[in-house]
């Protein structure tokens, strides 16, 4: 007779009561973190929101770049890497409402593959000797690189010695990051990318839209993107980001370190960087043209 029911269905048994209890206050605190938008999923929808909010980068008009300049930083890849630009690897931690939404420092960086004028990819040159906004930066001129204000808050491109507690996750080198301090282990400075002509464009006005090296002025060591040390962030698979100089076999730099600083095309559509193969294709079919027909 053990299989027969002594009880009827409506019947509750055990702790029934601080279980619907226990019950109803996680609905009530669901809905209360709704209302205040907590909920991890609303956390990420205004994170994507604001951090991949379009920029207006700068339009360099004499072909040089200035303190003030709102930049993106692109390496063209090679290799096992794709064209990747610096950008903030913030996530729903690293938000914070006081005393206005924005990302907190310190906050990581890493190499995004989607190349977008974003707040995400926007940096600020910024002055640190006192030259006036808008006036022209120079070959080994110190300067730092800070995100945008607002959401971003301004926060400073930082590195510091490699050390056992405070070093890149996959790689293990020298770690960069954002901070919201401006000092000494925020200054960097723009170097020529070829060894042999490097003395000689020493304190020249540092062109926009073509390859550099990016050097920390403390470490001596080069911005750096590493195509075999992949993270996987909420924005995607991503390259890591590191302050290392990497030297081939005569002793100058890789195509790691190489980076470009990108502003904005005056026609308002893009950036500069990616219109020049349109403009060297387009210039190199009228002179094709021209040679064809050369009454045109």
């Amino acid at each position: 007779m053990a299989h027969i029911r002594t009880y009827r269905t409506p019947v509750k048994m055990g702790n029934w009561f601080e279980e619907q209890r226990l019950k109803e206050d996680e609905v009530k605190e669901h809905l209360e973190k709704k209302e205040r938008g907590e909920l991890a999923g609303q956390k990420m929808d205004f994170l994507k929101e604001n951090i991949l909010k379009p920029v207006k980068f700068s339009v360099t008009n004499d072909g040089t770049l200035h303190f003030g300049d709102i930049v993106m930083l692109v390496n063209m890849g090679g290799g096992n890497r794709e064209c990747s630009a610096v950008s903030i690897n913030a996530d729903v931690n690293s938000l914070t409402k006081i005393p206005s939404p924005s990302i907190q420092a310190p906050c990581a960086v890493s190499a995004v593959r989607s190349v977008q004028p974003c707040t995400r990819t926007a940096f600020v040159i910024t002055s640190v000797d006192g030259s006036p906004e808008g006036s022209t930066l120079h070959f080994e001129q110190s300067f730092a690189l800070k995100t945008t204000s607002g959401f971003a808050r301004g926060l400073y491109l930082t590195s510091d010695l490699q050390s056992f507690q405070k070093c890149a996750k996959k790689s293990r080198l020298q770690e960069v990051s954002l901070e919201d301090s401006d000092s000494f282990l925020s200054w960097w400075k723009i170097v020529y990318f070829d060894p042999q002509e490097r003395l000689e464009y020493e304190g020249l006005p540092v062109p926009a839209n073509v390859k550099v090296l990016i050097v920390h002025c403390k470490t001596n060591q080069a911005l750096a993107v590493l195509g075999d040390q992949v993270l996987w962030t909420m924005y995607g698979k991503e390259y890591e980001l590191t302050a290392h100089t990497f030297l081939d076999s005569h002793k100058a730099e890789q195509d790691n370190n190489h980076w470009i600083l990108c502003t904005a095309d005056p026609a308002g559509d893009g950036l500069v960087l990616f219109k020049q193969p349109q403009l060297m294709a387009k210039k190199t079919e009228l002179e094709a043209l021209s040679e064809a027909n050369p009454s045109v």
